[in-house]
């Protein structure tokens, strides 16, 4: 076993493990990744909370209450989904007490059938930061056009977001746009914006995952060698965009007013094709100032033998610009690539929360008490 997580997180990576589950937390497991693989953080989504429910360890006796209670199923998820990562915010509040409020953070998504909605995006974010009741909470909003203005609004509440889905370079730099807006409304309302914080989730694998399978389908030996590449390409690209806008007049102004950074959060970095190394994700996407969330398997191939060697983002720029270009000059589309993402991954988190209502109301059936 390396320490390559300790190097990872020495480098300004801040790990984040993206799952979560009522029985990680009441084992211990979530306290003891924390204590000895340096998980900071925690991220949740749709498909995440389908997948920890229906397998049903230690929902029962919450499911059966709320049975007896004669709840709908969306309040009742809603009140199972909530109780998890309040659980989960309790166990991470020393690290949030550690780091200023940086990290010790758990991520909770909005309803993922309001992704194209935007007021009420801003009314569900309002509710769940309620529910939940903790500081080290963040709520996830999709960076969909709906979502950014709801971004904007619910940054200058005063309440701090995780926005989730970006896949290209043009929606991020909206993203950190609305971000900034935000931050401008909260100073406006006299908050206090060293309290609010933010991170943009930048999805990696699945850009691969597009344009490999494009680049497979044309077959040349041009389009072979450029596999692999697109996704580290989009990342780094991404995190020179954050460089720009985090050093512009514009921040300068709110960094005087005590707001933070909106950090690049690295998400979907589990590997999805075997030909990949497994820590193709982490190792290759190190620099100062980052989140990296990743899946428990992931989190494992990175302590085992993960090649953590300093910052491999900053360097490459150049390279990625060409990379995505060479993309291009094949006929490939990174426009069409991005949105088709984009949408796929709203359908994605809707489909997982439509098997979630399903399964959880057959549960809520099954343990209902009989009339009597």
């Amino acid at each position: 076993m390396t320490d390559a997580l300790k190097r990872l997180s020495d480098e300004g990576v801040a790990i984040w493990l993206d799952d979560l589950s009522r029985k990680r937390i009441t084992s211990g497991n979530l306290a003891e990744l924390i204590d000895q693989q340096h998980v900071v953080g925690v991220t949740t989504n749709p498909s995440i909370f389908q997948k920890a429910i229906s397998a049903g360890d230690g929902y029962e006796q919450q499911l059966a209450d709320l049975a007896a209670r004669k709840v709908t199923v969306e309040e009742a998820i809603r009140m199972i989904t909530t109780a998890d990562v309040r659980d989960a915010a309790d166990i991470l509040r020393p690290v949030f007490d550690a780091t200023g409020g940086q990290d010790g953070r758990v991520s909770i998504e909005v309803d993922p059938r309001l992704a194209h909605h935007t007021a009420p995006t801003v009314a569900e974010a309002k509710q769940l930061a309620w529910l939940v009741d903790r500081p080290n909470t963040l709520i996830k909003i999709p960076a969909t056009k709906a979502g950014l203005p709801a971004i904007t609004e619910v940054i200058g509440l005063g309440i701090s977001v995780n926005v989730t889905l970006i896949f290209s370079l043009e929606r991020y730099r909206e993203v950190m746009d609305a971000y900034l807006a935000g931050l401008e409304k909260a100073k406006a309302a006299g908050l206090d914006l060293s309290l609010i914080r933010s991170v943009a989730s930048f999805f990696v694998s699945r850009v691969d995952t597009e344009i490999d399978k494009r680049l497979e389908k044309l077959g040349t030996d041009e389009a072979k060698a450029l596999k692999g590449k697109a996704a580290l390409a989009n990342a780094r690209l991404a995190y020179q965009a954050y460089e720009e806008v985090f050093s512009s007049e514009r921040w300068a102004a709110l960094d005087k007013a005590g707001a933070n950074k909106q950090r690049p959060l690295w998400a979907s970095t589990g590997v999805k094709d075997p030909a990949y190394k497994d820590t193709l994700y982490v190792d290759d996407l190190v620099a100062p100032g980052t989140v990296n969330t990743m899946p428990e398997a992931t989190l494992e191939a990175t302590a085992d033998h993960g090649r953590i060697t300093g910052d491999t983002v900053r360097a490459g720029y150049d390279a990625a610009k060409a990379d995505l270009a060479a993309t291009e000059a094949l006929g490939i589309s990174y426009d069409e690539v991005v949105q088709v993402l984009e949408d796929e991954g709203v359908e994605k988190f809707e489909a997982s929360w439509n098997d979630l209502l399903k399964s959880t109301e057959a549960e809520l059936k099954r343990l209902a008490p009989s009339e009597g």
